[in-house]
């Protein structure tokens, strides 16, 4: 029988692969100008998701004792993360200018590769580490 953290821990990796992709496809229409992303539910159905992410997080960091602050590793992923949504904001903002959405997404995709890296590797350098 699979345990109540495992449980967790998978659905915040289905919401990250969710949220991943759906900022992905919104960065595009986004560069593209879109009308979609004028759509209610463009903007609604990622904080769903986003709701759902954030308070596996938490769960899963309240249940491993691993908290931000306290543990390295998981102070590197809410800061990340901070940038991250800065980023994301100022890639999916109509009033950007093209070239603003265009660098900020991407700068956006790579801090969350980093994310990741550093939640896979447990370092708070992740990939970067190799590079020193």
């Amino acid at each position: 029988m699979m345990s109540t953290y495992i449980l967790i821990k998978y659905v915040h990796v289905a919401s990250v692969v969710l949220s991943v992709t759906g900022f992905f496809l919104r960065g595009a229409l986004a560069i593209r100008s879109s009308p979609l992303m004028k759509e209610r539910w463009m903007g609604v159905l990622p904080h769903l998701n986003d709701t759902v992410l954030l308070a596996a997080a938490l769960s899963l960091a309240v249940m491993s004792g691993q908290l931000p602050f306290v543990v390295d590793w998981v102070t590197a992923k809410v800061s990340g993360l901070v940038v991250y949504i800065i980023l994301g904001s100022l890639a999916l903002r109509a009033g950007s200018t093209r070239r603003t959405r265009i660098v900020c997404w991407l700068a956006a995709l790579a801090v969350f590769g980093w994310i990741v890296s550093v939640a896979l590797t447990r370092q708070p350098m992740g990939f970067l580490a190799a590079l020193s």
